[in-house]
């Protein structure tokens, strides 16, 4: 190994930022420190280079022996590898997976320890939280105890059970996991086929509900009210069953003892004094509300205690009064529908069914979630017909359910609909479409429309990595407000995940109102916001399709929001975009890019051409850009604006760019003159931190000098962050680089940019160069920016000079260097007359 590419090793190492990566002696002690390292761990490797890197273990995982530990089984087996917490410099923890490799000469001796810690707090952190709330809602299920919670599988095979079940059924999990649920039902039951008769209906109709004798395993017999739900997946593919089986054993010998001890009041009222006082005591003390109503005369005959606290909030209000006058409305409907039944069924032979419900009802406490029952007593012989009604209060009970719910179909952050809510209303918005779409009258140019607009905030990632998750959190829960603030009545917004929102809205005509609402979205989101001293700005870029113009579906809707979205992110975010057909051959095309692309970096065909950059005034050649080329084995030549931007996406670039960079210079050091070589710089590139580590490391590895070396970044580059990117850009200087400000005029320009930091170049766009000929208002913006340059010292580049005209208006405003074909078209390496050393001079 050459002593140059001993260089480029280490300073590759030490650029790289994402992992901590140094080397330890045969003993531990830590002998280099990357800028991983620095930055994961905040120390300086003046603090660490020296001390044992045991200092990063607690005091407990020390005292335990688990720094040596490692360090031991790297010794034996070759490698060490855990995960688990590490300390900062600051006290902080971390959650690090950690690698420890031996390394050994030729000879098998043990040189020392290559150790690479990566922080994986925020991954450890989703971990936990998926699986606290994984573990919330199995304990949720688990922990029910008055109730049997389990599932069956489409056959009716029990696949879970829960304590509830295993209290009210008397099996534990392992003696019923994987039996059929039949097995709880009597042997008459089976014969006559009413297990699958149950299945069958909540199949049919999504629910079945009865109540019923059941078996325990003892073989003791239980009164049980049972529900069987369907459960299916978003396409209607039935999962299975969830299955609900309450003991109601007490309740209805109370109910049975109700009407029996009744009966036998009334028959020996004189005789039984005794045994109809125990009647009123067991009623009064019963938790459900009872009330027993005269079918004849309309009054009521009994009210328990429960059911006079329930209504009245006093003793005594209820008994003796007319049932119409005193009981709330459903309760009154409820009783009346009772004997009703009573009377549809005389002389049938067969007795009247209950009649139940469950509903909102006003009570002397307000409104209470109540579940009612009501059924006829007597009315056979000479006994009086009477209604039994029984209500229970479960208001807590329905609200811990709604919670539940809630908690089900809402994004925990903000509070919006999750994504399940979403497709739901979106399900509901396509199905009401179509069926407005098919009723007569309905105007087929400008009939109903549903639209999908799919949000995402711009440079959010860098707010978070930045000013941390709490500063992110609290912006998402702001911007959610004021999106929903610019909403209209009927109008849906979802939190999808991370930065993703999307909005179902109703619309008519051709999206007009789509875009209206995305205007008002976007500029909700324009605001700035104050969080802890920051002065947060973002922006919302939004993908819009509508129904049934663009599809369907949901799923197709959802996908050509998608689509949409990624147009207004690639044309310059902070706006929105109209899904049309293109976008679709558009997004084949670029995943085939994508593809494509991985193979051709592994393939090395990637490679680099070289323009000339001209002096205006003799036309000399002073120096060349590099231009990346990619010439596909099958498709031929690929433009870069098709595949940068895929590149910028998957990040791929950095690869890329490391490569043109290495590239360049090793070229530009075999050339026989000194001319300069531009090389330009993503704003995906300019986000890392390791840029100007690498920059150094292609400088070193090909021995060209600093300064021979030009750096062309762009205008956007500029717009994030501006203090991290002045920060690079002076660290970029230090190492003796030109720094050119490229397409200027074209974007957000700003003066204030030209006075915190000195660039060395301004290039003038090609679009103003191309009219400057013909248009005042382009030959205006070339005089501003070369006076401007003028009177600061920095050169200007003008580039896609085509012309001689155009060469000589350029010359004439006092541009400094001509760059386009009039000089010379991009060539091969082994093309430019470098290689010969002769001198390249073109007069225009």
């Amino acid at each position: 190994m050459t002593a140059s590419t001993d260089v480029l090793y280490r300073l590759l190492v030490q650029g790289v930022t994402d992992y901590a990566i140094y080397m330890l002696d045969p003993s531990g002690m830590v002998v280099n420190w990357n800028a991983g390292a620095a930055r994961i761990k905040r120390y300086a490797a003046a603090e660490i280079v020296g001390r044992h890197f045991s200092c990063f273990y607690g005091a407990e995982d020390r005292a335990a022996g688990l720094p040596e530990a490692g360090l031991r089984q790297a010794r034996e087996t070759g490698r060490f590898e855990a995960e688990g917490w590490r300390f900062r410099r600051d006290g902080t923890s971390f959650w690090a997976h950690v690698v420890i490799d031996a390394i050994r000469d030729d000879d098998g001796r043990l040189i020392g320890f290559a150790k690479i810690t990566r922080d994986r707090t925020d991954q450890q952190r989703l971990l936990q939280q998926h699986r606290e709330e994984e573990r919330r809602f199995r304990l949720l299920v688990q922990g029910v105890t008055d109730c049997a919670l389990y599932m069956l599988d489409p056959t009716g095979i029990v696949v879970n059970w829960n304590a509830g079940a295993e209290r009210t059924n008397g099996y534990t999990a392992a003696e019923i996991v994987g039996r059929h649920f039949s097995c709880f039902y009597g042997a008459a039951d089976r014969a006559a086929g009413l297990p699958e008769a149950g299945l069958r209906q909540a199949r049919e109709t999504g629910r079945f509900e009865a109540e019923d004798w059941r078996f325990r395993r003892d073989g003791t017999s239980f009164w049980a009210h049972v529900v069987i739900d369907a459960i299916r997946d978003d396409q209607g593919a039935l999962l299975g069953f969830a299955k609900i089986t309450r003991d109601r054993t007490e309740r209805r010998a109370q109910e049975l003892q109700v009407v029996e001890a009744k009966e036998r009041a009334e028959r020996h009222r004189d005789e039984h004094a005794a045994a109809s006082a125990f009647l009123d005591s067991v009623i009064a003390t019963m938790p459900s509300s009872v009330v027993v109503q005269d079918a004849r005369t309309g009054l009521i005959l009994l009210a328990n205690r429960q059911a006079e606290l329930l209504l009245c909030r006093c003793a005594g209000e209820l008994v003796g009064r007319p049932a119409a006058a005193v009981l709330p409305t459903a309760l009154g409907a409820l009783m009346a529908a009772a004997l009703a039944n009573a009377g549809a069924s005389a002389g049938t032979g067969h007795p009247a069914s209950s009649v139940n419900a469950e509903a909102q009802v006003e009570t002397a406490w307000g409104a209470r979630i109540l579940r009612m029952r009501a059924l006829a007593i007597g009315g056979r012989g000479e006994q009086p017909l009477h209604g039994l009604l029984i209500a229970d209060d479960i208001s807590d009970e329905h609200a811990a359910r709604q919670r539940i719910h809630h908690l089900a179909h809402h994004d925990g952050l903000t509070g919006l609909p999750n994504r399940e809510l979403f497709r739901q209303r979106l399900a509901e918005a396509l199905a009401a479409e179509a069926a407005k779409a098919d009723a007569p009258g309905v105007d087929a140019i400008l009939g109903p429309s549903t639209a999908v607009l799919c949000l995402d905030l711009d440079g959010f990632k860098c707010i978070n990595d930045t000013l941390g998750h709490p500063v992110g959190d609290h912006l998402l829960r702001v911007l959610a407000r004021r999106l929903w603030d610019a909403l209209r009545p009927g109008d849906t917004l979802a939190r999808l995940g991370g930065d993703e929102f999307a909005v179902v809205a109703p619309v008519l005509g051709a999206g007009a109102e789509a875009a209206a609402l995305a205007d008002r979205l976007i500029a909700a989101a324009r605001q700035p916001v104050e969080i802890d001293g920051h002065r947060i700005e973002t922006g919302l870029s939004i993908g819009i399709a509508l129904a049934p113009e663009d599809a369907s579906s949901a799923d197709e809707l959802l996908r050509c929001g998608d689509l949409a979205l990624y147009e207004a992110k690639r044309t310059g975010r902070g706006r929105h975009a109209r899904f049309h057909g293109a976008l679709e051959a558009s997004a084949r095309y670029r995943r085939l890019i994508e593809t494509d692309l991985r193979e051709a970096i592994a393939r090395r065909e990637l490679f680099l051409h070289y323009q000339p950059i001209v002096r205006a005034e003799d036309g000399a050649t002073v120096g060349y850009e590099a231009l990346l080329r990619w010439h596909h084995p099958v498709r031929g030549p690929i433009s870069p604006l098709d595949f940068i931007p895929v590149a910028e996406e998957t990040g791929m670039i950095d690869e890329i760019g490391t490569f043109v960079l290495h590239e360049a210079c090793r070229e530009a050091s075999r050339w026989t003159s000194d001319r300069t070589i531009a090389v330009n710089l993503s704003p995906a590139q300019f986000r890392s931190s390791a840029l100007a580590a690498q920059v150094a490391a292609a400088l070193a590895a090909s021995g060209l000098p600093a300064g021979r070396l030009e750096l062309e970044i762009t205008e956007s580059v500029l717009l994030d962050a501006s203090s991290n990117n002045l920060a690079l850009l002076r660290q970029l200087k230090q190492l003796g680089t030109r720094i050119a400000l490229d397409d200027f005029g074209t974007g957000y320009s700003s003066l204030s940019y030209l006075c915190t930091f000195r660039f060395d170049k301004i290039k003038i766009d090609r679009s103003f160069i191309r009219e400057i000929c013909d248009s005042r208002e382009a030959l205006a913006v070339v005089q501003a920016i070369t006076g401007l340059s003028r009177s600061l010292g920095i050169a200007t580049t003008a580039e896609g000079v085509e012309s001689a005209e155009q060469a000589a208006c350029l010359r004439r405003e006092g541009c400094t260097q001509l760059q386009g074909y009039l000089y010379g078209r991009p060539v091969p390496a082994d093309a430019l007359p470098e290689r010969a050393g002769a001198p390249i001079r073109l007069e225009a």
